[in-house]
């Protein structure tokens, strides 16, 4: 069961340079029990993560004081205690940061602000947070049917609805307004609800379409909240089909909203670029090279990146365009262990299966004779035809293991003379790699492993006698 508070917090020690509006200043002046005479830290977020950005002394009386010229930039800070362990969350609002707090580190969850509305309002909400959790709690004692279960916590998350819509509708301009309406799904209005009952996807489909609408990419504060990032990983997951293509076009239509803040597209290009870039799911390499095809390289203004990691992602690029998902796998002329030369382009077969490995590889060893083992047993039946070729180790090495695991049936191919450059147009930087390719030299599949290979190539099959008349 997950627990159903909103905001949570994962301690990252480190330093964030502040960025300050000089119009005005900020004194959070905390009165704490339990220390004197040490070390008080502020942090905040920066979308998911947690950043220290400033640190002062707790007096002989228990007394400290953030200050200093300018505005804090708003968002969910938290204050966190000499032990780096125990922490309290607070809003730093857009105008107000003059206030008081009062804080007894034996019971933090019951902190007292004074001047500040919008953390009193933060206090009296994460507190009935906490009752509705210890409701819910109490009532899983008595019961274990899932069903139940489920009941009960839909309840207390229809009651956490009403708390927000509730406190939208009677303090509309607020800080804590603001952050509940762009946690919120929207909902259609009443005028479409008859849509909605005649169609099954109507919902989804408005979600997509108005998932944006209440969160104002002019406002900075939601870079220093959890909120944005966790709004974006689910939208690229759940909403958004996950094809490139669909999922290109969607990057696209986000970036063009957030190009009215620098900041907030900044962050979003970014967490676009890292997020695709490292994806675990085969494909959406193609979304990386498009954002940096697009939003990178010349004439592309990244005034406020490095040009050294600027170029870094472009030469990323360059290395996975020849070889993404839908591409027409680039040819290669090799030679077999008995220096006859194969040229890939001019080999025949339903399917292609290209394995870069080493003999003296860890993870080769162990998976390529189960590689040919799994060939042996089904993949040959659906026309696939193994490639193999050395990526590393010497030629006796390789030989002596195609020998010792009677790796009978494939092909076997190297480059003597590394004028192939498969590594740079395979992207083969670590092994073992494999590419799939179709009847036509076609990539269909890259980088699965055994029990990968045999779900896609079953797939495939399946997809192919449903097809058939």
């Amino acid at each position: 069961m997950k627990n159903i508070y909103s905001f949570g917090l994962m301690i990252c020690c480190m330093v964030l340079p502040g960025v300050h509006t000089m119009a005005q200043s900020h004194e959070i002046r905390i009165a704490l029990k339990n220390w004197k005479d040490t070390t008080l830290y502020l942090g905040n977020y920066y979308g998911s993560k947690t950043y220290l950005v400033d640190s002062t002394r707790i007096n002989a009386n228990g007394m400290a004081v953030f200050s200093g010229p300018g505005l804090l930039p708003p968002g969910i800070y938290f204050v966190l205690m000499p032990d780096r362990q125990h922490f309290f969350e607070m809003l730093m609002p857009w105008h107000e940061q003059h206030f008081e707090v009062v804080a007894d580190t034996a019971h933090l969850d019951q902190i007292q602000f004074l001047h500040s509305p919008d953390n009193e309002a933060f206090v009296a909400y994460n507190q009935f947070l906490a009752h509705v959790q210890k409701e819910l709690d109490d009532a899983k004692k008595s019961t274990a049917d899932s069903a139940t279960l489920d009941h009960l916590q839909q309840q207390a998350m229809d009651k956490i609805k009403a708390y927000r819509l509730q406190w939208i509708k009677n303090h509309p301009h607020t800080m804590l307004a603001t952050l509940f309406k762009g946690m919120m799904d929207p909902e259609p209005p009443q005028s479409k609800q008859k849509l909605e009952q005649a169609d099954s996807l109507f919902a989804y489909h408005y979600l997509q379409a108005h998932y944006w609408d209440q969160l104002s990419f002019a406002d900075s504060l939601w870079l220093r909240t959890p909120i944005l990032e966790g709004k974006l990983q689910r939208y690229f997951s759940q909403l958004v089909p996950p094809q490139p293509d669909s999922i290109n076009a969607a990057a696209d239509a986000l970036l063009a909203k957030a190009r009215v803040n620098l900041s907030m597209y900044k962050f979003v290009l970014w967490w676009l670029t890292y997020t695709f870039e490292s994806s675990p799911y085969m494909g959406m390499d193609a979304v990386f090279v498009h954002l940096v095809e697009k939003y990178y390289m010349p004439p592309a203004k990244v005034d406020w990146l490095s040009e050294s990691l600027r170029q870094k992602l472009i030469q990323r690029a360059y290395q996975l365009s020849p070889n993404l998902i839908g591409e027409t796998a680039p040819n290669l002329i090799l030679h077999d262990t008995l220096q006859h030369r194969y040229v890939l382009d001019t080999l025949q077969a339903p399917y292609l299966l290209l394995v870069f490995w080493d003999p003296t590889c860890g993870h080769c060893i162990r998976e390529v004779p189960r590689m040919d083992s799994a060939w042996r047993a089904d993949w040959h039946r659906m026309g696939v035809k193994m490639v193999g070729i050395l990526a590393d180790g010497t030629p006796q090495q390789w030989k002596d293991f195609i020998l010792a695991h009677h790796l009978t049936g494939w092909l076997h191919l190297y480059d003597p003379d590394n004028s192939s450059h498969f590594r740079q147009l395979y992207d083969v930087y670590e092994t073992p790699v494999t590419y799939l390719l179709d009847a036509h030299k076609k990539i269909i599949a890259k980088r699965l492993d055994v029990e990968g290979l045999s779900a896609f190539l079953h797939h495939l099959q399946e997809t192919a006698s449903a097809s058939t008349p």
